[in-house]
């Protein structure tokens, strides 16, 4: 089936290219949902853009009307160009008198002549039940409408047609033979505008489409300045599908080396916990980290003005005006409130794309799940991960749980199991104090401590504390800090004993040295002594044995002189 493109992305994938070619389509729905809006943007986004000649029948508005309301939308001047864009105006006459039957056959007259001449390809018909209102009966009604249809085939017309219908879908003119229109047509759309819980929300919904599939499920869409934006139903795809390996740091060096050097680049973290958990602290930190590599980002904050984020991270080091100031970095405060989170998301992307950002932070995200979005929050949410996951964004977004040891799986949000990789801020409570605790629930990719951290706070910035633990619990605060002064004071006791020790050992050393000295001296002077002795021995030893040489020798001469004597 040959489709006729409107221009509106989301619509566009919703119904697999448009309109159909060659038929006739409805748009249907209650007062201010956007029926006249919808049908002219789809003529100049779509044929109009492509050069081709269309015709907007009016019924119940005049042309300059619906030319001056063109006027509010960022839409291009030259698609109302009068001779590519025929406007008729074919509003019943207020003193109009029924004479005769009712038919159409003026109307299509005219047509012939403004629109078949001029090759044209597309026709609207602006609140066409109004004028259908002056058939009076239903089978009238029924047969116009195939008179219509018959026309519209013979001169291969796209047709589109609006008309008015209630809350439930049902025709505000039901029994006039208007309600036909939904069964006589080959596509119908129907647009609802309702408020909930004091949050508007519009949604579109295809509830027919002969020859085709399409979505079959609300679409939200909101208007704005650039016209009827609708939600996008397929995820965008990149076209490099390879994961990046890439690391950037989370902006505190302690909680990189826990992630083994960071997150992966276009991952989605979530940070989730209880107030004042410093969630905030750390997308600022991460904020921070990017613009000092030169990476434009976007900081979306939905509790706090940014001049006092600005001011607050100051406190713990975090200098982000420099930033703002250079261009990098965009902060924009935004209320939950302002309106659906439909719009909100659609408000996110226009940011990032015209700030070019590589960076994303959104706290806390769950803000969007408030009052009056609590339903189309986590579909918002979801989208939002997908459609930066397609731009190569990364994207931190924290999540307010109101219990910080609430560690379900279904946060506010329900997308706990779509982030790559999943912080969470805790207190731990002891001691009659309250102190912070860091611990990371997932990481997927990478391998990541499995650790219960203490954060700490302070001027010099953000800081992990190594784990402390003591008889098998983990000691936070001013227990850690009482148990480390303690521990410290035993240290140095047990220095001051062992230098004491080492002292006496010291001087009882030097005194058994000096007795050794003094015995070694004594002992030297035995020696000598011993050896004087020996020395005094031999001495007398040899003066013995000379006395006896000569004593003996002394006898020997006297012997010899007495026997010479007695012979003569």
């Amino acid at each position: 089936m040959r489709k006729i493109a409107t221009g509106i992305a989301g619509f566009d994938e919703a119904s697999g290219g448009g309109f159909p070619a060659g038929r006739t389509s409805l748009v249907e729905g209650g007062t201010g949902c956007g029926k006249t809006v919808f049908m002219l943007q789809s003529l100049l986004k779509g044929p109009r853009a492509r050069g081709e000649v269309c015709v907007f029948v009016a019924f119940e508005e005049t042309p300059a009307q619906i030319q001056d309301n063109a006027q509010s939308f960022s839409w291009d001047p030259a698609a109302l160009d009068p001779e590519g864009l025929i406007f008729i105006d074919a509003q019943p006459d207020l003193d109009l008198i029924r004479s005769g039957e009712f038919d159409i056959a003026g109307l299509l007259a005219i047509l012939e002549h403004k629109a078949v001449r001029r090759g044209a390809s597309i026709v609207v018909f602006d609140a066409l039940d109004r004028l259908l209102q002056l058939a009076g009966d239903p089978r009238v009604c029924i047969r116009e409408i195939s008179r219509l249809q018959h026309w519209l085939r013979k001169h291969e017309l796209t047709a589109l047609i609006s008309s008015k219908c209630g809350d439930a879908g049902d025709p505000v003119t039901s029994g006039l033979g208007t309600e036909q229109l939904q069964f006589m047509l080959d596509c119908v759309v129907t647009l609802d505008h309702r408020v909930c819980d004091g949050v508007s929300h519009r949604s579109l919904r295809i509830r027919k489409y002969r020859g085709s599939g399409f979505e079959e499920n609300l679409i939200p869409f909101i208007i704005d300045r650039d016209g009827l934006e609708v939600a996008s139903v397929v995820r965008a795809e990149r076209d490099d599908e390879t994961a990046a390996s890439e690391r950037i740091s989370s902006g505190v060096p302690d909680l990189d080396t826990m992630l083994q050097g960071g997150f992966f680049r276009t991952s989605s973290v979530l940070l989730t916990g209880a107030p004042g958990t410093a969630k905030t602290t750390l997308c600022g930190a991460f904020a921070n980290a990017a613009c000092e590599r030169g990476e434009k980002t976007v900081f979306i904050s939905y509790d706090s003005q940014c001049e006092e984020i600005v001011r607050n991270l100051e406190s713990v080091g975090i200098r982000l005006q420099p930033h703002i100031d250079s261009g990098v970095l965009a902060m924009v405060s935004m209320r939950a409130m302002q309106g659906s989170a439909e719009s909100q998301l659609i408000a996110i992307r226009r940011l990032v794309e015209e700030h070019q950002a590589r960076v994303l932070v959104a706290d806390p995200l769950s803000a969007l799940s408030k009052v009056g979005n609590t339903s189309l929050a986590p579909s918002v949410a979801e989208r939002l991960i997908d459609w930066a996951k397609s731009r190569d964004i990364t994207v931190m977004c924290t999540s307010l749980l109101e219990d910080s040891d609430d560690m379900a799986e279904a946060t506010p949000l329900k997308i706990s199991t779509i982030a790559d990789s999943w912080l969470h801020l805790t207190y731990v409570v002891s001691a009659g104090e309250r102190n912070r605790g860091l611990s990371i629930i997932k990481s997927r990719g990478t391998a990541h401590s499995n650790q219960v951290r203490e954060l700490r706070l302070s001027a010099e910035g953000v800081a992990l504390e190594e784990v402390y633990s003591a008889a098998g619990e983990v000691l936070m605060g001013t227990l850690r800090w009482e148990r480390e002064r303690k521990e410290a004071m035993a240290a140095r006791e047990s220095e001051l004993h062992a230098e004491r020790d080492r002292l006496r050992l010291i001087g009882e050393a030097a005194e058994l040295e000096a007795q050794m000295a003094v015995m070694e001296s004594r002992l030297a002077a035995k020696r000598q002594e011993l050896e004087s002795v020996r020395d005094n021995v031999a001495a007398s030893a040899e003066e013995e044995q000379r006395r006896q040489r000569d004593t003996r020798d002394l006898r020997l001469n006297v012997k010899g002189s007495g026997g010479d004597k007695s012979h003569g």
